[in-house]
């Protein structure tokens, strides 16, 4: 061991700062907890112990935002999804409280409530999903008649006028 260093072996040797103290004087030094807002030694020589690629202090991660489309690409995208499957659009438990509801304010008060099979809901859902698609598709080419891409509410209204009123019940 050499004289005035408190160390003994060089595997476990201090940092560069406590290899020039005597045993005495690091017995006496207190401990201290050193804080973020206090200035270390190698930021008063001016170099910087944070890397670039570190996330600096009061800056916010921005989260990954979803991926941007062009306009009509996603569009595109669900016209082909749906042209793709036979399901159904409307959810089947909802289309069917509808059809009760209807069911019941059309019977009479005295009568009880009438019994529905699934299978007729389901075809009555199968009707009123075709008479919808085949009105939006009617819609859709008067809306491009009048060099719009919109589909708007006259467009909705001069399909069902065309069609006729026989044709609006079916």
């Amino acid at each position: 061991m050499r004289e005035g260093n408190f160390f003994s072996c060089h595997l476990c040797s201090p940092p560069n700062h406590f290899s020039l103290l005597k045993k005495e004087e690091v017995k006496t030094m207190a401990r201290t907890k050193v804080s973020p807002t206090q200035n270390n030694s190698s930021e008063l020589d001016g170099v910087s112990e944070r890397r670039p690629s570190q996330k600096q202090p009061g800056s916010k991660k921005k989260p990954r935002s979803k991926k941007k489309y062009k306009p009509g690409t996603k569009a595109l995208q669900e016209i082909r999804k749906y042209q793709r499957t036979t399901d159904l659009l409307l959810r089947k438990l909802p289309f069917a409280r509808l059809v009760r509801e209807i069911g019941h304010h059309h019977t009479p008060k005295k009568s009880s409530e009438y019994r529905w099979q699934a299978q007729a809901i389901l075809a009555l859902q199968e009707a009123a999903e075709s008479y919808l698609i085949h009105l939006f598709e009617d819609a859709n080419l008067a809306a491009i008649h009048s060099k719009r891409v919109t589909v708007m509410t006259k467009d909705i209204q001069l399909a069902r006028r065309i069609r006729g009123f026989r044709e609006a019940l079916w």
